[in-house]
């Protein structure tokens, strides 16, 4: 896990930010691994983004025979409470694309607060939105509902598929309004570096470059601006020994 610090400073970034910097280092396919391939939905925008581990759960509230198992809710909040925060509850829907119920609402975000969560990223449903917000518990969802219907947790501590990425138990997870970052646990102790490094290289090169273009010609800017492309992307060869894409 990250020291305390090195969260603080990712949460400063947005996602694509981390992202810049994540896709330099990964062995994954950065196109379409790690990241929401379905839109996403942040009701909490104000609050910036959240980051933190995944505790993982799968519901099925159209199902009441769910509701008949004992101690359920006790054994899962138990393990979310064995879980070392701050943690990211990550929750697929197994009646999806159909839509019964919210697990999410006001009790059940006060709940995960007081017990390190610090938001959730639902393949389902919300509601009680300005009561989450009080809660401080940010959410990334797919829509909103009225009801909870049977929202009882079915699975957890298992791999989940959520907007069409698969996410483990335990995985670094940022997350904003663009949507969200699964991070392996292989990339993330160079996860701050890459991520400063590249925020800091597009803006001593090519956002330089756009940013000083009052009053020069357009074949000046464009000259500019391939120089200054080639100086980003020779920056990041140096860095991290590759093409120098972004």
């Amino acid at each position: 896990m990250l020291k305390h610090e090195d969260l603080l400073m990712l949460k400063r970034w947005n996602t694509p930010t981390v992202y810049n910097g994540w896709e330099q280092i990964t062995k994954c396919n950065a196109s379409r691994e790690g990241i929401n391939l379905e839109e996403t939905h942040d009701y909490m925008p104000q609050m910036g983004p959240m980051i933190g581990y995944a505790v993982t759960v799968t519901i099925q509230p159209g199902n009441p025979d769910h509701k008949k198992r004992e101690n359920v809710w006790k054994d899962y909040r138990d393990y979310i409470a064995s879980i070392p925060g701050p943690k990211i509850v990550v929750v697929q829907d197994l009646d999806k694309p159909a839509t019964y119920g919210s697990f999410w609402g006001e009790v059940n975000s006060n709940i995960h607060r007081a017990l390190g969560c610090v938001g959730t990223i639902t393949d389902g449903a919300i509601r009680d939105v300005d009561e989450m917000c009080n809660a401080g518990f940010k959410a990334l969802a797919r829509r909103l509902a009225v009801g909870h219907a049977f929202a009882t947790p079915v699975k957890w501590n298992c791999e989940v598929e959520v907007f069409g990425t698969k996410i483990k138990p335990g995985q670094l997870i940022h997350a904003d309004k663009h949507g969200f970052l699964a991070v392996p646990d292989e990339d993330q102790e160079k996860l701050l570096d890459a991520s400063l490094f590249m925020d800091a290289n597009e803006c001593n090169t090519v956002i330089a470059v756009g940013r000083s273009a009052s009053g020069k010609s357009t074949q000046q800017i464009l000259e500019e601006m391939n120089l200054a492309s080639d100086r980003f992307a020779e920056a990041v060869k140096q860095k991290f020994g590759n093409k120098g894409e972004w």
